[in-house]
C-alpha cells in the first residue's frame, strides 16, 4: 500500500545516495503517478533498456521505495509499484557527514529546476486558458517571520492539508477534468528580506 503521509524516509547517506541516482528518481516519479509498470515499460517511457531499469527497481526495491504489485495480473512480467508517495528526509538530520549535505543539497537543486520546468511547461500550454483551470491554482509568495518551532509548525500544517488531499480529497463537480497538481514547497529562512 502506497504512504502518502509526510514523513522522513531516509535516514542515513547510504539510503539518500541511492534514491537520489537520476534514473531512479524518474522511475519513482512515474510509478507514483503513473502507476504499477514493468522493467520494460519504464524502460520505454525513459528511453533506456529493460536491463538498466530493472537493475534500478531492485536498487529501489532494496531500500524500500518500491515493491512487486500483488494485484498484477500476469507474474511472468513482473510489475512494480511504488511504496510511498514522497522521498523526504531532514536536512540536519545526518549533517555532519559531508557526502549527505552533498547528495542534499544536490537533490533540492534538481528539485527548485524540476519546478522551474513544470512552470515553463504549464506557461507553454494551452491548458492554463481553459476556463476550469484558469481561476483556480496558481503562484504564491509569502514571507511571514517566525522562530524555528514555528517553522516547523507550518511545515506539519501544510502538509496535513496536502496531506488530506491525497487520501480524502472533496468530491468533485460533474465532468470535471482531472490532472496532476504540481505542489512545490520551499520553506526557507532568511535573514533580512531577500530582494
Amino acid at each position: 500500500m502506497v504512504k502518502p503521509y509526510y514523513e522522513p524516509n531516509i535516514h542515513d547517506t547510504e539510503t539518500l545516495r541511492a534514491v537520489a541516482h537520476p534514473i531512479r528518481s524518474r522511475i519513482l516519479g512515474l510509478l507514483r503517478y503513473e502507476g504499477p509498470a514493468t522493467a520494460s515499460q519504464l524502460g520505454r517511457r525513459l528511453d533506456e533498456s529493460s536491463g538498466s531499469t530493472s537493475y534500478h527497481l531492485r536498487q529501489l526495491a532494496r531500500y524500500g521505495f518500491v515493491e512487486e504489485d500483488p494485484d498484477q495480473p500476469n507474474r511472468r512480467d513482473k510489475r512494480w509499484r511504488a511504496t510511498q508517495m514522497i522521498t523526504s528526509w531532514r536536512r540536519n538530520e545526518v549533517s555532519d557527514d559531508p557526502e549527505w549535505r552533498q547528495i542534499s543539497d544536490a537533490l533540492e537543486r534538481r528539485q527548485l529546476l524540476r519546478a522551474i520546468e513544470l512552470f515553463q511547461r504549464w506557461f507553454a500550454g494551452e491548458e492554463r486558458f481553459d476556463p476550469r483551470w484558469h481561476a483556480t491554482g496558481g503562484l504564491y509568495d509569502n514571507m511571514v517571520r517566525l522562530t524555528p518551532s514555528q517553522l516547523a509548525a507550518l511545515d506539519r500544517d501544510l502538509m496535513a492539508v496536502v496531506d488530506r488531499y491525497i487520501t480524502a480529497p472533496p468530491p468533485a463537480e460533474p465532468d470535471e477534468p482531472v490532472r496532476h497538481v504540481a505542489i512545490f514547497q520551499q520553506l526557507l529562512a532568511f535573514e533580512g528580506v531577500p530582494l
